[in-house]
């Protein structure tokens, strides 16, 4: 869960599902004349759209601490045996699915403990001090995705993974502020191939009403419209759980809107 608190101390929630099917729309419409269009397509799309499925179990059910007044946001919800389950339950469960976008769900989830294994330089990955219960996941996890390399081409799947990263950071961008300002995005890969791929530096500038710049231009049309649910509670006070679940689940989803030119 994405949690923004406003001045009024009202309360913007985006589930990382939501978050995570904005990161797809980038997935689905990347490629051009610049940019290299997803390959294998569905599984790359599809693996993007569901790359943090681990978070359905806690949306279900978010957490509220009256003494603190405060609902944690993702990075604040620690990883214990009931979330890294979810996490493993999201691998194993879109594996079964389709083999190639859990692997790339699987990687991402590791590698957010291993500072996206350094494929980014901005923004800078955040450092995480990860205890035994996730070291142990991590192990495992890497030891089954070394499992499945071994059958593909290693260097296709590492420029997905390496994408997946951008449409992540780009949609979390969108998402942590209430006016998201301008960033930069690097290296974003260009193509498949070595021989010919680049390493450009992506700027992202806003514009007004909703409407960024995106330079190079990655997607297929122009512009292109996205958005994500979201849920707004009045308060971010309750006298209990229960009393914010109430309105959690009360809250009707509005819509935000952006356009990319």
């Amino acid at each position: 869960m994405i949690v923004r608190t406003n001045a009024d101390g009202s309360l913007v929630l985006i589930a990382q599902t939501n978050h995570a099917e904005l990161s797809g729309m980038f997935a689905a419409h990347w490629g051009n004349e610049t940019f290299a269009r997803p390959q294998p397509y569905h599984s790359v799309v599809r693996g993007t759209i569901y790359h943090d499925a681990g978070w359905y179990r806690y949306e279900a059910r978010p957490a509220y601490d009256v003494a603190a007044k405060r609902t944690p946001s993702f990075g604040q919800v620690p990883p214990d045996p009931a979330q890294l389950a979810a996490y493993q339950w999201a691998i194993d469960w879109m594996s079964g699915i389709d083999p190639y976008a859990g692997l790339l769900i699987s990687r991402h989830r590791t590698g957010l403990w291993r500072g996206r294994y350094g494929r980014i330089r901005n923004p800078p990955p955040r450092q995480a001090s990860p205890g035994d219960l996730v070291a142990a996941f991590v192990e495992v996890n890497e030891a089954r995705q070394e499992q499945a390399l071994a059958k593909l081409d290693r260097d296709a799947f590492l420029t997905n993974y390496h994408n997946l990263q951008i449409w992540d950071l780009l949609s979390l961008h969108l998402c942590l502020a209430q006016e998201p300002q301008g960033q930069t995005f690097e290296p974003v890969l260009t193509d498949y191939d070595p021989a010919v791929r680049k390493d450009v530096r992506m700027k992202l500038t806003p514009l007004s009403g909703g409407r960024f710049e995106l330079d190079p231009y990655p997607f297929d049309v122009r512009p292109l419209d996205v958005h994500y649910l979201y849920k707004h509670l009045p308060t971010h006070v309750f006298p209990a759980e229960d009393a914010f679940l109430e309105a959690y689940y009360a809250a009707v989803p509005q819509l935000r809107q952006f356009q990319f030119c």
